[in-house]
């Protein structure tokens, strides 16, 4: 089983769980700790969250177990890994893969291959938390955490907006002004299971656009998310009037030198707080977005 210690500072004593909690531990986790076989401990005896602690003392948490989850199949295809530690993986997800498993796409998605990858090193869990996800004809980079303490960690930085992905993309046309935040809400689109569209009553969405380079007749553009709506970045490209190259859903699917949406996510920052330091991941940019960038004579 995975655990964790820290040591108690400051100058007076407090509860165990203020402890915990300073340490990413959430109030909806150490639920799971206490009723899924998890122990928290003090100076190494098993002690309720209410305990007290001194300075100088040792605050424990051993996670509870995980059950592995049946309806994700195991694969041991090919993973591109850009970092991984004990806690966390970040994997370079191709085009034209699915991020999760479903009807169209049971058994050979990112997760299928990431379980596969934790059972062939031995990990502790087989869950797969994954933590940010991707369209599947996107490129780039996904991260993964390796238990549920870790996912929910990553989960605050997500609400906070601490995680931060950058994107890659290719619009149609010439993209005015040059630097942009587009605030322009999302919901799903009446006509369509899959579709979104910007929507008064949908849910709040910004996304800040650069223009790095131009043609005649595309944009080379570096986009950060500051929201995670479903199709958000192929959403407002579209409601600016310079849909994404390649997109078959929010643009024309025809294009001689990319076929699938022209959005890779390049970058992946996040804050890694058993080593406390920031993880940098760069996913390198695949060929046919080197590609369209070419023709497009966008380099």
């Amino acid at each position: 089983m995975t655990a964790f210690e820290w040591q108690v500072t400051g100058t007076a004593p407090e509860h165990v769980r203020t402890v915990l909690m300073a340490h990413g531990v959430t109030r909806t986790y150490l639920k799971q700790v206490k009723f899924h076989g998890g122990v928290v401990t003090l100076d190494g005896q098993p002690v309720r969250v209410i305990a007290m602690a001194r300075p100088g003392q040792t605050v424990g948490l051993q996670l509870p177990p995980e059950q592995p989850n049946a309806h994700v199949a195991v694969s041991f295809g090919p993973l591109d890994i850009l970092y991984e530690d004990a806690h966390f993986l970040v994997v370079n997800k191709p085009a034209k893969m699915a991020s999760v498993p479903s009807h169209l796409y049971p058994d050979d998605t990112l997760a299928n291959r990431v379980k596969g990858h934790l059972i062939q090193i031995g990990a502790p869990s087989t869950v797969t938390h994954i933590v940010t996800r991707l369209d599947r004809e996107t490129s780039g980079a996904v991260l993964f955490a390796k238990h549920h303490f870790a996912h929910s960690i990553l989960d605050k930085q997500l609400k906070l907006g601490q995680l931060d992905k950058r994107y890659v993309a290719v619009a149609q046309g010439r993209v005015r002004p040059t630097h942009q935040l587009v605030e322009l809400p999302i919901g799903r689109a009446a006509d369509s299971f899959i579709k979104r569209c910007v929507r008064p009553d949908g849910r709040a969405a910004q996304t800040e656009l650069w223009v790095r380079r131009q043609s005649a007749t595309a944009s080379l553009l570096a986009v950060k998310l500051h929201t995670g709506r479903t199709h958000q970045i192929r959403v407002h490209c579209q409601a600016i009037g310079h849909p994404l190259l390649g997109d078959w859903l929010y643009g024309r699917q025809s294009n001689p030198w990319i076929h699938r949406q022209a959005l890779h996510c390049a970058r992946l920052r996040f804050y890694q707080p058993f080593l406390e330091r920031w993880i940098t991941c760069y996913a390198p940019l695949p060929a046919d977005m080197a590609r369209v960038i070419a023709h497009e004579h966008l380099n």
